[in-house]
């Protein structure tokens, strides 16, 4: 096996792993499932800290404002989400349903 064997032996494999890694990060169908995972994972953990926004009385809210500076840009995306939904359960609700 000369060199340039080897080497468009090479090119080929990259290639095909390339091929594979592109699949299952951006077009596999699970890729839309674990996206919206760690978005309700991201919305709960943000409902926990900012309840008021929404009208929930909650006293850790005045420990959690000091994270407010850190998390103002998904703060803005996160409360129109939330106010898209009609309830906190139609996320979970549209995964059995299609």
């Amino acid at each position: 096996m000369t060199l340039a064997d080897r080497i468009a032996a090479f090119l080929d494999l990259a290639e095909e792993w390339a091929r594979g890694l592109f699949h299952g990060l951006f077009t596999h169908p699970a890729y839309e499932k674990i996206e919206k995972e760690a978005e309700d994972i991201e919305d709960t953990f943000m409902l926990a800290c900012f309840p008021d926004a929404f009208g929930i009385p909650s006293p850790v809210s005045y420990y959690t404002a000091e994270l407010l500076p850190y998390l103002e840009d998904e703060f803005e995306s996160w409360e129109r989400r939330m106010w898209d939904r009609g309830s906190l359960l139609e996320r979970k609700g549209q995964q059995y349903h299609f």
